[in-house]
């Protein structure tokens, strides 16, 4: 039991929560849509504050962040919940048991143990993931105000849902210093129909939180896991595609992700590589500087390659880094300069 930050107390012991987009009306003994905040008499509490599910130290490309600290370790923390109910969950074990089962399991680990964890580990930073980190706000919140006090970067891998206030909030917005570094957003279409009947959700919220994101300095990379029959068609690829170099800029890198049938999605075969390499065309087409396909083993598209001269200076097997031709982030062949952090 933590109290929540960004809500509002109303009428009849009822609190209106300002944390992620659905901004839940929440009646006094009930839970709002991700089931780990629960007002409790008019003032709403965080169910999942301190007992992460998990933790485990991975390199930073698997969230996937391939232009922010590469080659470097994150130490990974999650915890039960997620205001998504998407059919196709990878991670429905965590993300869907409070709603499923029931349950919100985990154990005790203060901030300060996480941070000293990272730290022991010799990673870089610090990523809230594998569930929806937005529903565990105050405790990444937290976490990264004393990981960044010690040297550590704080990472969100996210449905992209959280508000304006959640967001100027991390971000240091109008303060000296901000607590969030860097985001990984899963944008899962291009259309509101999808996201309403498969998520749960809208889309308009998610490309709100982008652009802001972009706006407040934010390292951003977009992930879209390619579903057949549900966001593969050539127009919707290409529409997004666009919004990600006309919105957010075309030095964004896009990771276009292969789909295997998942939780209650497995009607469906596994994404076809001509499907992902079409996308990646689209993304060239759109003008975008960074395309990678993911989950797809020996496509040889994780490598980032130099806009200017197409030389690849990081190459990757996997999550690894394997090759490296860049000078203090320029390109070792032409001197173009590669867009992101630390390089």
């Amino acid at each position: 039991m933590h109290e929540a930050m960004l809500f509002d107390r109303l009428e009849g012991d009822r609190v209106q929560c300002h944390l992620c987009s659905h901004r839940c009306t929440i009646a006094s003994g009930h839970k709002g849509i991700c089931q780990v905040r629960e007002n409790r008499d008019g003032t709403l509490y965080s169910l999942v504050y301190g007992i992460p599910l998990t933790q485990a130290v991975d390199p930073v490309e698997k969230k996937p962040l391939f232009h922010f600290h590469p080659g470097t370790s994150a130490f990974s923390i999650a915890t039960a919940g997620c205001n998504f109910r998407c059919a196709f969950c990878q991670n429905a074990d965590i993300s869907q048991m409070p709603r499923n089962k029931g349950l919100i399991q985990g154990r005790a680990v203060p901030p300060e143990q996480v941070v000293e964890a990272a730290a022991r580990y010799q990673c870089s930073s610090i990523a809230f993931t594998y569930s929806e980190p937005t529903i565990f706000f105050e405790y990444s919140y937290d976490i990264a105000r004393l990981g960044h006090s010690t040297g550590l970067a704080s990472i969100y891998v996210t449905n992209g849902y959280m508000t304006r206030e959640m967001l100027d909030l991390f971000s240091g917005a109008g303060r000296t210093e901000g607590f969030l570094d860097a985001a990984n957003v899963d944008l899962k279409a291009f259309r509101d129909e999808t996201y309403r009947s498969v998520c749960g959700a809208e889309l308009q919220p998610v490309l709100d939180s982008l652009k802001r994101m972009k706006e407040l300095g934010i390292w951003v990379e977009v992930t879209t896991l390619v579903v057949p029959g549900l966001n593969d068609s050539d127009a919707e690829l290409r529409d997004l595609a666009r919004f990600v170099a006309e919105d957010l800029g075309v030095e964004t890198p896009w990771h276009v992700s292969r789909f295997h049938p998942e939780y209650e999605m497995q009607d469906r075969p596994p994404t076809p590589e001509r499907t992902l390499r079409r996308a990646h065309e689209l993304g060239r087409e759109a003008g975008l500087r960074y395309i990678y396909v993911g989950n797809l083993p020996g496509a040889q598209l994780e490598d980032t390659l130099c806009p200017n001269c197409g030389a690849a200076v990081l190459r990757r097997q996997g999550f690894r880094v394997v090759g490296r031709a860049l000078m203090h982030g320029l390109c070792a062949q032409c001197s173009t300069a590669i867009d992101g952090v630390c390089l």
